[in-house]
């Protein structure tokens, strides 16, 4: 290991409460695109707007057929050796929250608890209905879309929307409420994969990091927090080579 990695290992040994903070460079590791890369479904699509969703057939019909365009990489996705290294430290009682902008739902599926797990973007792996906020299995919807190229309905008769923050809408006020908490409690904060450039949920780091704990960068390509004073170690790479193999050494 170079001196970063048993810098970075040794961090992770010494944290009581650590908070992880998670990007698309660790769901390129399982296979799903970066949207918002060179080649990224953004580069072909315009977004569209939760109001426009709300209010337009069309709008929606554009939004379905995006997610199902997304749908197979989704669901044949599996958790790599980072999501897994994150459940071995949640196992050993070292972590006090994981903060995921993805919305892949591949920390769920490695056993990341319920009580850590704070996906502040929501999950592609339910829908939910706008109205009632029904949650359900999006694989009917999706089959039923692909038939008949309708948006599908709840049995309320409300939208049903793949349990995701479109744009122009407001993120889960209890998932922020919980965010905070757990930047306020840790001794250490670990960025993985990220360009750190979405907010609001790009400034729980730095919340955390400005109480003077320990603050560890790891991603392939700059972010737009490398410079931050605050930074305690910057590792330039790919995080599911690096950041596993620390967590071993560190439980080790």
């Amino acid at each position: 290991m170079t001196a970063e990695q048993q810098e970075l290992a040794e961090y992770i040994r010494k944290g009581r409460r650590i908070m992880i903070f998670t990007g698309a460079g660790i769901s390129t590791g399982s296979g799903i695109p970066d949207f918002r890369g060179p080649n990224g479904v953004w580069t072909r699509r315009r977004p569209v707007y939760y109001r426009d969703f709300m209010t337009s057939e069309a709008a929606r019909i554009e939004h379905w057929d995006y997610k199902l365009e997304a749908w197979p990489a989704f669901r044949a996705a599996l958790p790599n050796p980072v999501h897994h290294a994150v459940v071995r430290l949640e196992e050993a009682g070292k972590v006090v929250a994981v903060l995921t902008q993805n919305i892949d739902g591949l920390h769920a599926l490695a056993g990341s608890h319920r009580e850590h797990l704070i996906e502040l973007h929501g999950t592609n792996l339910l829908v939910e209905c706008q109205t009632c906020h029904w949650l359900g299995d999006p694989e009917p919807c999706f089959e039923k879309f692909r038939t008949h190229r309708l948006p599908p309905l709840c049995d309320c008769g409300g939208y049903l929307k793949p349990a995701t923050v479109s744009f122009g809408q407001n993120l889960d006020p209890i998932a922020l409420e919980h965010a905070n908490t757990a930047a306020k409690r840790a001794d250490l904060v670990i960025a993985l994969g990220s360009t750190l450039s979405v907010h609001p949920a790009a400034s729980f780091p730095l919340l955390a990091a400005n109480r003077g704990i320990p603050y560890v960068i790891i991603n392939r390509g700059a972010t737009d927090q490398d410079d931050q004073p605050c930074v305690s170690l910057r590792l330039e790479g790919e995080v599911t080579a690096l950041f596993p193999r620390a967590v071993e050494t560190a439980l080790a």
